[in-house]
């Protein structure tokens, strides 16, 4: 886990919703159970801050940063996927995008990690497909400085065979069986007597792991699915975990940020 991830992990599943910022001290501190490094951690920040993720705030605690409005929105559609409240539903309409040509390289593999990350998949060069419009997706747009026609439609043919050769579901479905196997191994190694910083710290590596999903999992709902798909046993063990070991790491968390 690098220090980049290791901070949107700790603003989206704990500061979020103790005010949104924390002191550098603090920050060191929360991170050290995962073995990184306060010059680490110091760099890391600075890069959220140029991309607009952090902005400097002074706090009680000394020098600080808090989450901008941008983090915010990012932050909360995350936890809206991470923790998949609710039932998935689709209405059988497909969001269509068809992109302008970009020839930069650099800028299309950004668009491509974008657009991925709020559930959109490739047709082709420029035409991507979606199952519901992003509340994101104008900021990447604008961001990137590229004209897209959008619409909704529904498509020839049947839906669930699109999905599965539009999005690799079956890698998708074999990194869930992956993840369990490793979950379960991290979660058998933690003994009853942990300290609260080993529990946070291994309810990190948890968080961590299921959350790259969602640069890969659009969240399809279950009609577009294979039977027996493997992401609903992974994200019942995740849920039932992380609840279970929120109490102690949010004592940790609290302990620390309450540090001078």
């Amino acid at each position: 886990m690098n220090a980049r991830a290791a901070l949107f992990d700790l603003y989206g599943d704990h500061l979020g919703s103790r005010g949104g910022h924390a002191s550098v001290a603090a920050l060191v501190r929360l991170l050290a159970p995962l073995d990184i490094a306060a010059p680490a951690v110091r760099t890391a920040i600075s890069r959220m801050v140029r991309q607009g993720w952090l902005a400097p705030a002074r706090l009680p605690g000394g020098p600080g940063y808090e989450v901008t409005p941008k983090c915010v929105h990012r932050l909360d559609e995350a936890a809206l996927r991470i923790y998949r409240v609710g039932t998935i539903t689709w209405d059988g309409r497909w969001h269509i995008l068809v992109l302008e040509p970009v020839r930069e390289r650099s800028r299309r593999e950004r668009l491509r990690a974008e657009l991925s990350f709020i559930g959109y998949a490739p047709l082709s060069e420029t035409t991507w497909i979606g199952l519901r419009p992003s509340s994101e997706l104008e900021a990447i747009l604008s961001r990137e400085g590229v004209g897209a026609e959008r619409f909704d439609a529904v498509l020839d043919g049947d839906p669930a065979a699109l999905a599965a050769r539009t999005w690799d579901l079956d890698g998708i479905g074999a990194a869930y069986r992956r993840w369990l196997a490793q979950a379960t191994d991290l979660i058998g190694e933690l003994p009853g007597d942990a300290s609260d910083a080993r529990v946070f710290a291994v309810r990190s590596r948890l968080l961590h792991g299921w959350r790259n999903f969602l640069f890969h999992d659009p969240g399809l709902p279950a009609e577009l699915l294979p039977e027996g798909w493997p992401g609903e046993q992974a994200r019942i063990y995740f849920e039932h975990e992380a609840g279970r070991l929120l109490p102690a790491a949010a004592a940790f968390v609290d302990r620390h940020l309450g540090e001078p």
